[in-house]
């Protein structure tokens, strides 16, 4: 058997090499590496993908979020309502421009915000929400936006787990995650459901006004060069990696179906573990599995057993991750904001019990069935 790997992208390389090695050489003979024709081309194509008016690649995901805020003209102090159960990025960022973090809770279930802890927290400084669309499974958007319209908030996706996932409305109407809220976000981090080969993001909305701006927050607050109206940063997409991100944009839903498929195989070989929980699909949401993510429970000591599997698998040369160790409220950075003091019983409750294995669009079901029979043999232990 071939070294399994938490994510295989060389062998999803080779079967595009060609191509792939094709439009690199192409941006390498026009030498146009910064704003090249395939960063103008990559956003049109990724409108058109996810049916929504305007995307500004930019150099990475946590840009996005960064610069998604700052066009909303927020202040210091203002709130921002987040997930505490998320990668750091989401939350980073709202530190990072001197806004306040507010941490809120998760569905068991989805891994996802929890529409009644969302409104439990706002305050008459609470000016945005950020749902994060986490492990492939979308957040309730319905709900969440519903929210947002009561109490006047602006809603910025973090769709950096779940680009090409749809959302579908109770009447059967579909949209993408990204293009629901005021603004959505995405990493392209070579590991994501459309990752390039090195670092790179987008923005994405439908609002003329907010997309101009963004545009010019991007690229040193600037329309026409040497001619700055705001403060802005320096976040570009590479050419190099637009042109890689159009070819892979062109198999997303190919790659999405393949872990779908692999999801489901992981489903049949665990199903029958009363200890384990496979990840749940709402009927609002195409489930894209950046991540499959089992919840153990029913053990005394449920986080040294779910610790002391991924240190057998690790001996079987078998990877696996804990998405994530620690939550938000108690990460040191956000000590000064009396996060600790959050009561989030359900992130917590996870972050004891979540481990995730291996999940890629080349995974065979003959390395699912050894994956399975290790943490199985392990688990049947207790």
């Amino acid at each position: 058997m071939t070294p399994i790997q938490m994510v295989d992208l060389k062998t999803q390389y080779l079967h595009i090499k060609n191509e792939v090695d094709a439009a690199m050489l192409e941006v390498l003979d026009s030498a146009a590496f910064i704003n090249g024709r395939p960063v103008q081309l990559f956003a049109e194509e990724m409108s058109a993908y996810l049916g929504v008016k305007h995307t500004i690649p930019c150099a990475n995901g946590t840009d996005a979020l960064q610069i998604a805020m700052m066009a909303l003209g927020l202040e210091p102090g203002d709130e921002v309502i987040t997930p505490s159960f998320t990668y750091i990025a989401t939350t980073e960022v709202v530190a990072l421009l001197r806004l306040k973090p507010v941490f809120v809770d998760v569905d068991p279930k989805t891994f996802c915000m929890d529409p009644q802890s969302l409104r439990n927290a706002i305050t008459p400084k609470t000016k945005a929400i950020v749902p994060v669309h986490l492990y492939g499974h979308a957040a309730p958007m319905k709900e969440i936006m519903e929210i947002a319209h009561e109490f006047g908030l602006y809603v910025i996706e973090d769709t950096a787990q779940a680009i090409g996932s749809d959302y579908i409305y109770p009447d059967g109407d579909r949209k993408k995650v990204a293009t629901i809220g005021h603004i959505g976000c995405t990493s392209f981090f070579p590991s994501k459901n459309l990752g390039c080969y090195g670092d790179g993001g987008a923005i994405f909305t439908n609002d003329d006004v907010l997309a101009d701006k963004m545009r010019m927050i991007a690229n040193h607050g600037q329309k026409v060069r040497y001619y700055h109206e705001m403060v802005g940063c320096n976040s570009r997409l590479d050419t190099i990696q637009a042109a890689v991100l159009r070819i892979k944009l062109k198999h997303l839903d190919e790659y999405n179906a393949a872990r779908q498929r692999a999801a489901d195989v992981y489903d049949e070989l665990f199903k029958d573990h009363k200890h384990i929980a496979t990840p749940f699909r709402a009927s609002w949401t195409k489930h894209v599995f950046h991540q499959y993510t089992l919840t153990l429970d029913g053990y005394n000591d449920v986080a040294e057993v779910r610790n002391g599997l991924t240190q057998f698998l690790a001996q079987h040369q078998i990877p696996s991750m804990i998405y994530y160790p620690v939550p938000s409220h108690r990460q040191n950075m956000f000590a000064a904001y009396g996060s600790s003091a959050f009561d989030l019983p359900v992130t917590d409750w996870l972050t004891d019990r979540v481990v995730s294995l291996p999940m890629h669009t080349e995974l065979k079901n003959e390395t699912q069935s050894f994956i399975a029979e290790k943490v199985l043999e392990y688990l049947n232990k207790f």
